[in-house]
């Protein structure tokens, strides 16, 4: 019986240890990566983010459609056509 009162005393260090290692996962989590900063620098992230989340949800772009449009007009708007060379189809 000793060895399961000693095991149970080690529970408890291990799951005190989870919180800290997710909590700096976070942390890091929250500085934005070069995928971030190359979508704010077109000047539509909150469209590529409505339209990423439409797909996410639905997982079928077909049913993003009002999205992906939205998207393509702030690219246009925001002249990023000349600055990725972007040809429409």
């Amino acid at each position: 019986m000793g060895s399961a009162a000693s095991k149970e005393e080690d529970e408890p260090k291990q799951m005190e240890q989870i919180p800290a290692a997710t909590t700096q996962a976070e942390e890091e989590d929250d500085e934005p990566d070069e995928w971030d900063k190359r979508i704010f620098s077109t000047g539509c992230a909150e469209e590529n983010t409505k339209l990423t989340d439409c797909y996410y949800e639905k997982k079928d772009w077909r049913l993003c459609k009002a999205e992906m449009e939205r998207f393509r007009q702030c690219w246009k708007a925001q002249g990023n056509d000349e600055r990725t060379d972007t040809k429409d189809a």
